[in-house]
């Protein structure tokens, strides 16, 4: 594979060298994810379960300002809320099997990661971020509804409950300099530098043995998988909010907000979730 698109509309697929795949997302305007994504997710994990010697994937952004911005919420056919015969949800499907798949699976960040698009690079093995240009956040609580793509499972034992708690509850955004110190990302990194480190990282992972890495992977793994019972638990309190009158209201107030402030809802998601229901 030297670059295809072969049945993806949103994902590009490289291998710069063999046992290396590089995986760019592409959704304009702001790469939202929606249900095409969830679907395009679970078929590049997939892939990643039928190659060959492929050692590691890192999955990037053609967007300077977004990573994965969160999920639409306004999506006609939300597939990503939707349960498995599990009793997940497919999105949490394929983040569990990347989790369980041999390759090392690399986030390489630049711009906004939130919801959803958080969660994803949560549920990579690692993460390194643009020191200048990345945005970290969980904004479900100020929407009225809480994480359930993993964010509330992988967080705590990533940065601790307390700053776990703090990055849920407040919704706010997040830098690359405060993420790093978290715990959240392995690397805050200057963002002319993030390309070449990321991409000289994975060379290097390449050039190792497949089984070797998958075996390290597995055994640091077992430490902190959190059951399918958890998973279970948030996503039954996800649908039990997204139900309630409060939660109606607040999101029907922050499309009206959304749509006053236009483009800089999405820049500056933090701090206009804190805005709207605030005293003047």
């Amino acid at each position: 594979m030297t670059e295809t698109s072969q049945e993806l509309r949103l994902f590009r697929l490289q291998e710069p060298v063999p046992g290396y795949w590089r995986v760019v997302y592409s959704n304009p305007p702001v790469n939202l994810l929606n249900s095409t994504t969830i679907l395009e997710i679970a078929e590049i994990v997939r892939r990643i379960d039928a190659a060959q010697d492929l050692k590691v994937v890192v999955f990037a952004s053609d967007n300077p300002d977004f990573f994965m911005a969160r999920y639409d919420l306004s999506d006609p056919n939300p597939i990503g809320f939707a349960p498995t015969p599990s009793g997940i949800t497919q999105f949490i499907d394929s983040t569990l099997r990347l989790n369980s798949a041999g390759p090392i699976t690399i986030a390489s960040i630049r711009g906004r990661a939130r919801g959803g698009g958080s969660e994803f690079a949560l549920a990579c093995d690692l993460r390194f971020a643009s020191l200048e240009k990345t945005l970290l956040g969980q904004p479900e609580v100020g929407v009225g509804i809480v994480p359930a793509g993993g964010g509330l499972e992988r967080l705590s034992s990533l940065v601790g409950t307390a700053r776990a708690l703090e990055i849920i509850a407040s919704s706010d955004d997040y830098d690359a300099a405060t993420a790093e110190r978290y715990g959240w990302i392995n690397r805050a990194i200057t963002d002319r530098k993030l390309d070449s480190f990321v991409d000289t990282l994975a060379r290097r992972l390449a050039l190792f043995d497949a089984q070797a890495l998958a075996t390290a992977k597995r055994l640091v793994r077992r430490h902190a998988p959190a059951s399918l019972d958890e998973y279970r638990e948030t996503l039954a309190a996800l649908r039990t909010l997204i139900g309630s009158p409060s939660t109606a209201a607040r999101r029907t107030a922050l499309a009206k907000h959304a749509a006053s402030v236009g483009k800089d809802f999405e820049l500056r998601m933090g701090h206009h979730l804190g805005q709207v229901g605030a005293k003047k």
